[in-house]
């Protein structure tokens, strides 16, 4: 049995308020054959890379806490992106990232603001860390006027503005006068979430400064195929690093997780192959998805967002799944209604995936 409290002794805390309008962010795991619906890359890191993780692994001393500055990391890191070492933050995933973020500039009496439809986690981490969330919204086809976005800044005047690029779940690119739009008319800081940028045709850390506002986050979970690993990174100015590193934990990332990153970063070349073997895939299922009858919305991105017509977007989920193949139901999302969103895999599961839809749809 289990103990009872005695009575008028002690009982559980009430949490706070705020939490019981929140859920934790998730995506739903079904049992399924293929699975399309988190953006993860279909192959995994090379063997090599593996290798040298374990023979690294054999020298690292258990017993005493990790390099706490993860300094060979940032080194490497600063030294693929042409900036210097002081401009580099890693983390526990780009989403500890945010978070790091919203701590140092957010809080109560702040807001963040977002152009829905975007990544959800981007308000939700806000709201965890006391940060008011305002909420504009994006043109009907999903993309971001410049002077709209700059309209935005100014009338809200936030401490941190979230752009993502390519954006989740639309796959566009944030055109770069958009970018710049945004860095001119707001007082606080512009993070641009990158999470998929190696996909895309452009990026915003050309612009990164030490005395521009701006924060580039990226990801090791896509295009370098270590979902599991959940190791992330900002290029930022150096300031910004610095107060980063105020809110982080103390030993935040583990010497497995520092190890494994650098090493991952000596197979650029082998990255950058299945970048571009990803995207030819990409145009592939596009292609192959305009003769059904769906909508579907350019991606510059490994996933792909479509609507299907004639049909309801949960019906046409839970369709799939019954033939074993999942996708992310985003049709309850900001503007997405209908929408499904789903990942670039290999040409064997996303054929199985076209034959499904086809099957429900026609």
């Amino acid at each position: 049995m289990s103990p009872l409290p005695a009575p008028g002794g002690p009982s559980l805390p009430a949490p706070r308020a705020d939490l019981a309008m929140r859920e934790g962010y998730h995506s739903a795991q079904v049992g399924a054959e293929v699975r399309l619906n988190t953006n993860e890359s279909p192959y995994p890191p090379p063997p090599e890379w593996q290798a040298e993780l374990l023979a690294e692994m054999a020298g690292i001393a258990w017993n005493r806490y990790p390099e706490r500055a993860a300094r060979a990391l940032r080194e490497a890191i600063a030294d693929l992106h042409g900036v210097r070492p002081g401009q580099v933050f890693a983390a526990n995933g780009s989403n500890e990232v945010l978070q790091a973020l919203c701590l140092a500039y957010g809080g109560p009496g702040r807001r963040a603001l977002t152009f829905e439809p975007t990544y959800a986690l981007h308000a939700h981490i806000a709201h965890l860390t006391g940060t008011a969330v305002v909420q504009a919204e994006r043109a009907g086809d999903f993309r971001l006027d410049p002077a709209a976005a700059a309209a935005a800044v100014s009338g809200v005047r936030p401490a941190v503005t979230f752009l993502c690029s390519p954006n989740n779940p639309t796959g566009l690119v944030e055109d770069p006068e958009t970018v710049e739009a945004v860095l001119r008319a707001g007082p606080g800081i512009l993070v641009v979430d990158e999470a998929y940028g190696q996909f895309a045709a452009t990026s915003a850390l050309g612009l990164v400064g030490d005395a521009t506002p701006l924060v580039v986050c990226r990801t090791f979970s896509k295009t370098w195929s270590l979902a599991a690993l959940r190791l992330g990174y900002a290029v930022a100015p150096g300031e910004v690093v610095g107060m980063l590193e105020r809110v982080a934990l103390p030993y935040h990332l583990d010497a497995v997780k520092q190890a494994a990153g650098r090493l991952a970063l000596r197979h650029r070349q082998a990255m950058e192959q299945r970048v571009a073997g990803l995207v030819a895939e990409r145009e592939r299922l596009v292609a192959a998805m305009a003769a059904l009858p769906v909508r579907v919305w350019p991606s510059q991105a490994n996933f792909v967002l479509f609507r299907p017509e004639g049909r309801a977007g949960l019906d046409v989920w839970k369709a799939l799944v019954e033939r074993s193949v999942l996708v992310r139901d985003t049709s309850s999302w900001p503007g997405l209604d209908g929408c499904l969103r789903v990942t670039v895999g290999t040409p064997a599961e996303d054929d199985r995936f076209l034959a499904a839809l086809a099957e429900v749809l026609t």
